[in-house]
């Protein structure tokens, strides 16, 4: 099976799509992430969840999580004003990485390690430089588990 056959529709997003806009889509469609486009529609990064979650945890409760206890505030409370005002963009990672894109014909086999060595929750599928789809960890794990 090759990526193509795997991959299933899924939302994008531009770095400068609004924060908010981006974290609702996230939310109330329980995604793993969302690709990132750049203004020329071509995949720029994965937006994970679990950074969004990483950029509404101060650092300082994140080098110490017992603080957490002691924080009155709820996280739901700080997120809409954390991220009034931002972009995608700003919720990336500063440093670069590299971009969980696979071919659409690579195998079921190609498509795991790059989301095993990149640790992302999904790939972008791509055809002739285009987005046809992605393939998040779950999905892969379902074809992986019905195989058998």
């Amino acid at each position: 099976m090759h990526a193509e056959q795997m991959a299933e529709e899924f939302p994008v997003v531009s770095l400068d799509t609004d924060a908010l806009e981006a974290v609702s889509l996230l939310a109330t469609r329980r995604l793993p992430g969302l690709i990132v486009i750049d203004d020329k529609g071509r995949p720029h990064s994965v937006l994970p969840a679990s950074q969004v979650v990483r950029f509404l945890v101060p650092s300082y409760v994140q080098d110490d999580p017992s603080l957490a206890r002691v924080i009155d505030e709820p996280l739901a409370d700080q997120v809409a004003s954390k991220l009034a005002g931002l972009t995608v963009r700003k919720l990336l990672p500063s440093e670069p990485v590299e971009l969980p894109v696979v071919n659409h014909d690579d195998t079921v086999l190609e498509v795991a390690a790059i989301m095993a060595r990149l640790r992302c929750p999904l790939v972008a599928v791509v055809k002739d430089h285009e987005i046809i789809g992605a393939i998040t960890a779950s999905r892969l794990l379902e074809l992986v588990v019905s195989t058998h």
